[in-house]
């Protein structure tokens, strides 16, 4: 699935701020959804929703 996104749409998912420091964050260590929410002061249940984006995107 993730070869058939478009381009746009991938640029689409990472113009959102938080799931752009999110894989900031991933690409320096490697942390879990829990760790990602404390450093970016967000519920779990919201960066698990923003990395279920990322992960659709491919990214």
């Amino acid at each position: 699935m993730t070869g058939n996104l478009p381009l746009t749409h991938r640029f689409q998912v990472l113009g959102d701020a938080t799931r752009l420091r999110i894989l900031m964050l991933v690409a320096q260590v490697e942390l879990t959804v829990g760790e990602i929410a404390h450093v970016l002061g967000q519920s779990q249940p919201s960066i698990s929703r923003h990395v279920r984006i990322l992960d659709e995107a491919g990214l």
